[in-house]
């Protein structure tokens, strides 16, 4: 079923409620005058653990990547001791392919300040930064003007309306990237916050017990964000009426899909852009209703469906359901981004292989030797088999450097060399021929065959 009206993009003319042509920024006043706050006020007057028990209800998931319930990560928070405690929002959306944070950091940024403002209320954080990715120049500034209404409007700052929090005016700042793919994994993120080298931090201790500057900090994505005001004025089992739920008599442990998603639709089809649709929604009717299809000349072959380091869905997958069991049902590693890049009929996978390894093999942080040494040589391997030289031994050993480099084999801090490895693992997989004929081509001719 067709979502009926949009509730993040309700302020952004998005088809097929409205042109993205008709976009422009939402001020703090237009916002307000179409309810805006009106969340943060009823938050405002509900104790904090009240708070966080209906976003628990919610059962609202992470929509950077992971999909880790965000009510449960701010019950992890230990209990106040008077310190600072923060917010680190993490807006640097650096995976490939990856654009639906942007939309709301350039039209709708008060959206997702109230629900930041409602998390600090909730998990009493007195000071948050706003970590933005460093090439999201325009953005900065759209998000920085917003951050100025809202204290010029007592969102934060001394007289704030949320009141003292741990004896302290809630505060939120903006802190740039400089450009890092390392940087959006969490801890890399609080070291490149408090000025240090953008590496990973091996855990425990985990961010909510010591994150950035060695407090408590709850780290969240700005699309999660831009959730919790709604599930706020509207209540959980509101939220819970969208999207997927849990599959007929499976116990509440198994986790849902409930509420709306952003899907940034790329590659070779006639409307691409950023959308919201019912989570469960499938790829080929997400492709052809929001992006009407592909381009005539093209066929569908293969997609990231949320980034690169999910792994590839092929032709015969193209109506996998897009929700938090993607994983388990076709070999991926998640739903992550959420942000699909169709690949059409007349690309290389091979290519495609060896592009992805170049990627990760340049952003590592080189603090793990599988990931530093590993993703090198998945690039150099699949660089040879592109090139003809390549031997069906070389594609045994992929599978199995691939294998053995990542957090989930247990070789490495972060997550990046799993990325590495399920992209290159799926697109190998699920595409064998196409590495097969690549490393059977007659690599040269005999001289004795042309009479030499």
């Amino acid at each position: 079923m067709a979502l009926e009206q949009p509730i993040l993009l309700k302020n952004i003319p998005t088809p097929p409620w409205g042109s993205m042509a008709d976009r422009k920024t939402v001020s703090y006043a237009d916002y307000a005058k179409r309810g805006g706050y009106a969340a943060l006020d009823k938050a405002i007057g509900m104790e904090p653990r009240d708070i966080i028990e209906v976003v628990k209800a919610a059962e609202l998931r992470g929509r950077g990547g992971a999909g880790f319930p965000a009510g449960m990560k701010w019950s992890f928070l230990p209990p106040q001791d008077g310190g600072q405690r923060f917010l680190a929002i993490n807006a640097d959306e650096s995976e490939p392919a990856t654009f639906k944070d942007q939309v709301l950091i350039q039209y709708d940024p008060h959206l997702v300040i109230e629900g930041i403002a409602i998390c600090m209320r909730a998990c009493q954080l007195d000071t948050a930064y706003f970590y933005i990715r460093g090439e999201y120049h325009h953005h900065r500034y759209c998000f920085e003007d917003a951050i100025k209404e809202a204290y010029a409007n007592k969102v934060f700052g001394e007289g704030s309306r949320m009141g003292k929090v741990n004896d302290r005016w809630p505060n939120l700042y903006l802190q740039r990237g400089a450009g890092a793919y390392i940087c959006g994994e969490e801890t890399a993120l609080l070291e490149s916050l408090e000025g240090k080298r953008g590496w990973p931090r091996i855990k425990p201790p985990f961010p909510a017990v010591a994150g950035a500057f060695g407090r408590p900090t709850i780290i969240n994505n700005v699309e999660t964000l831009a959730t919790v005001g709604p599930v706020i004025a509207n209540g959980a089992d509101w939220f819970k009426s969208h999207g997927k739920g849990r599959p007929e008599g499976a116990p509440p442990q198994v986790p849902a899909s409930f509420g709306t998603k952003l899907f940034g639709i790329s590659g070779p089809v006639k409307r691409p852009g950023v959308y919201e649709e019912h989570l469960g929604i499938t790829l080929k009717e997400l492709v052809e209703t929001c992006g009407q299809g592909l381009i005539p000349g093209k066929k569908f072959k293969a997609a990231f469906h949320g980034g690169i380091s999910m792994g590839v869905l092929a032709a015969h997958e193209y109506e996998a359901p897009m929700d938090f069991d993607i994983g388990k049902k076709y070999n991926n590693l998640g739903l992550g981004t959420a942000c699909p890049t169709i690949i059409p009929h007349d690309v290389s996978m091979v290519a495609m292989a060896r592009n992805c390894a170049r990627f990760y093999s340049h952003e590592s942080c080189g603090q793990c030797t599988p990931c530093r040494e590993g993703g090198n040589w998945l690039y150099k391997i699949l660089s040879r088999i592109e090139q003809g030289d390549g031997t069906m031994k070389d594609l045994d050993l992929l599978l199995e450097i691939a294998s053995s480099m990542g957090s989930m084999p247990g070789t490495t801090i972060c997550g990046l060399a799993d990325g590495a490895n399920w992209a290159v693992r799926t697109i190998v997989n699920k595409f064998w021929s196409e590495f097969e004929e690549a490393v059977s081509k007659t690599r040269f001719v005999s001289l004795a065959q042309i009479g030499v």
